[in-house]
């Protein structure tokens, strides 16, 4: 007597795989949406075709789910088939051919340029010492597009002779060279003035641009957060839009509007697949979209 599909497949997640029994559960809703949409029993998920399984991957990119719930639920189908035909319960794989669901990347939160200055401006808040040490983080970061582990770890001596550009030290022990312009280099000679201020007294030596008298001697990427969470409600804009890698994004986003190639932008960020960065072009596009639809003459008129 062949032995119920769907038993010998729980089975074989708990045996060999050690699945969790949330994963198998999840696993067992799955199938039964399946079932439910074929409307077959257990055994009658045997006798469906490639057009039953694409029919149903179908339904299911159109109920709007989310990325990984399609994924799973697409993974679940997948390896059902694959274990019945690997253990002889069915002689094909109906989802073979079906091309799998391409994980969603969601587009980067990103600000306009106006409310970058009014991010910096928002700073001014701060007592005189603290809103210029803050002022001169969000400039670094806004033109060079360093990630915040990055920017917290620069060392004092990295910036002393007015560079033009820093060379920065990313993932993987690669390095790369990032650009200041006028404006980070003038809000970094403001800090540097005052930047003995926020060092203890047995601690002159500190080597770190954004020195702390903390455990670690610089500024955590938590405390980062914390101010530009502070400097965002001071400027009226929501703080869940703000974080050190939103300026990251700003920077990589206004390059792209301004006309700059995608492989230098890849450079720029270090980013070692430049898939990774044609998400900006995405966005960049979404944003030209947005202001032709609200300011050109004609949309205005059809609108009307």
């Amino acid at each position: 007597m062949r032995p119920d599909p769907l038993t010998a497949f729980f089975e074989m997640l708990s045996v060999e795989r050690n699945a969790s029994p949330r994963t198998r559960e999840a696993y067992g809703q799955d199938l039964l949406d399946l079932r439910n949409h074929a409307n077959v029993d257990a055994d009658g998920l045997l006798t469906l075709g490639e057009s039953d399984i694409a029919g149903f991957f179908a339904a299911l990119d159109a109920r709007g789910l989310a990325s990984s719930t399609l994924q799973r639920k697409r993974a679940a189908v997948r390896q059902f088939y694959r274990f019945c035909v690997r253990e002889g319960l069915s002689d094909t794989d109906p989802s073979r051919k079906i091309a799998a669901a391409r994980k969603g990347r969601p587009l980067p939160k990103i600000l306009s340029r106006e409310e970058v200055d009014a991010l910096i401006a928002a700073a001014d808040a701060k007592d005189a010492h603290q809103a210029t040490r803050l002022q001169c983080l969000i400039e670094i970061a806004y033109a060079s597009g360093m990630r915040v582990s990055e920017i917290v770890a620069l060392r004092l001596d990295a910036v002393q002779k007015d560079p033009a550009y820093l060379i920065v030290k990313g993932k993987g022990g690669t390095e790369r060279l990032v650009p200041l312009n006028p404006s980070a280099r003038a809000a970094i000679k403001d800090y540097l003035d005052i930047r003995p201020l926020f060092l203890g007294a047995k601690d002159k030596a500190n080597p770190y641009l954004f020195c702390s008298r903390g455990a670690q001697g610089h500024l955590t990427r938590r405390r980062v957060g914390q101010l530009l969470d502070e400097a965002a409600l001071e400027a009226g804009i929501d703080p869940a839009r703000v974080s050190p890698h939103v300026l990251r994004h700003a920077f990589a986003t206004h390059l792209l509007e301004g006309g700059a190639d995608l492989r230098v932008v890849q450079t720029l960020l270090g980013h070692a697949d430049i898939s990774t960065t044609q998400v900006y072009t995405h966005v960049a596009t979404e944003r030209l979209k947005e202001v032709v639809e609200t300011h050109h003459p004609l949309s205005k008129r059809r609108a009307g």
